[in-house]
């Protein structure tokens, strides 16, 4: 059983964000309010960034055409389309927006239970050596051919399940009682699986391979299709789902394992859970997407000083905030430079870099 550490948090500052508690009621409406701002602003953006592309469709004729497609056509404000721009629609700017979507909300929710649990305001999704082992497997099945012609997104999502794995034997089976060593252990993890894909990329690849897996790995939502996209949104609600039982355990974490245990809290079983979740996510995140940075790292720091430090609202808030922030990145870079599309890891990263240095002259201030 977890103990709700609320009363404890509420007398103390995070020892993450530094954010100092305001009176619970009008913490609690502010919060509310910006989750239903966020939500709202979700929905709005996966609409909206659906317009965008090389062909010009209007707002209620995507809205008709994915209320026809989702079994809800009787309330379809306008006619439909003709079958090209139907498809257009339905099976490419719609799916690649649920798949940023999906692989924001992975992102910015397992770097918040991340940096909870390491108590570590650098702690980002590929903490643990996931996206690393994601690259190997991705690079082993594209230039090796390992897994008689799986695709490269399965080959990422075993490989890194493969560095998970490996995370939890050096740690003893997740018994490790330092959140030094959880981030070590993934620093060495991360640096082997690195090596190995380096190793691979010299001995067996080609300019083209070896341009190819570049681009990949600087995160892109270029190959977004149906079958794909499912299976990351389903791992990814159930994930975050899940995580958000875990709310009260992860404001004990923020105070140290010590305090968590003294709350009641099994800190070895929680823990293990946790990692288990962050890791499925971020490996159908990097499967799907490739390696996109700052946002398991910037996010959650955000929403901690706009909103709230607490778990039960640090989470969902980041899971949309992250979403609604890749689906504007991916639909930049797919427009900007049209007719080339930039990775959105690099946008990520030029826009991260700057927004979490002020991130933390606030957390200083």
């Amino acid at each position: 059983m977890t103990a709700n550490p609320r009363t404890t948090a509420g007398r103390a500052s995070n020892p993450i964000s530094g954010h100092e508690m305001v009176p619970a009621r009008l913490r609690r409406a502010s919060v509310v309010a910006f989750l239903f701002l966020a939500a709202a602003g979700l929905l709005v953006s996966i609409v909206v960034a659906s317009l965008f592309g090389s062909a010009d469709i209007g707002f209620l004729d995507v809205v008709s055409t994915i209320l026809r497609h989702v079994g809800l056509g009787r309330i379809a404000p306008n006619p439909p389309l003709p079958k090209l721009l139907d498809a257009l629609i339905w099976e490419s700017r719609f799916p690649r927006v649920l798949l940023a979507a999906a692989v924001g909300t992975a992102l910015a929710v397992s770097g918040a239970v991340l940096q909870a649990i390491t108590r570590n305001p650098l702690a980002d999704p590929y903490l643990l050596g996931v996206s690393s082992g994601a690259s190997t497997g991705a690079v082993a099945v594209l230039l090796l051919g390992i897994g008689g012609g799986i695709s490269l997104s399965t080959g990422a999502f075993v490989g890194g399940l493969v560095a998970f794995g490996l995370l939890l034997v050096l740690l003893g089976g997740g018994r490790v009682a330092s959140p030094t060593r959880v981030v070590l252990t993934g620093v060495l993890v991360s640096q082997f699986f690195a090596a190995v894909t380096s190793l691979i990329l010299m001995v067996s690849g080609d300019a083209n391979s070896t341009r190819g897996f570049t681009y990949w790995l600087l995160g892109t939502l270029a190959g977004a299709r149906w079958e794909g996209v499912t299976v990351t949104v389903v791992i990814v609600l159930v994930g975050v789902l899940a995580v958000v039982f875990f709310a009260p355990a992860l404001d004990a974490f923020t105070f140290g394992w010590d305090a968590a245990a003294a709350l009641g809290i099994n800190v070895t079983v929680v823990r293990i859970w946790l990692m288990v979740l962050t890791s499925l996510m971020t490996a159908a995140a990097v499967a799907a997407s490739g390696a996109i940075g700052f946002i398991g790292l910037l996010v959650p720091h955000a929403v901690r000083i706009l909103a709230s430090p607490m778990h039960r609202s640090l989470l969902p808030l980041s899971a949309i905030v992250g979403a609604i922030l890749l689906i504007w990145v991916d639909t930049f870079t797919r427009t900007a430079f049209t007719p080339h599309e930039l990775p959105a890891g690099v946008i990520t990263a030029l826009l991260g870099a700057p927004a979490f240095a002020l991130v933390l002259k606030r957390l200083e201030s």
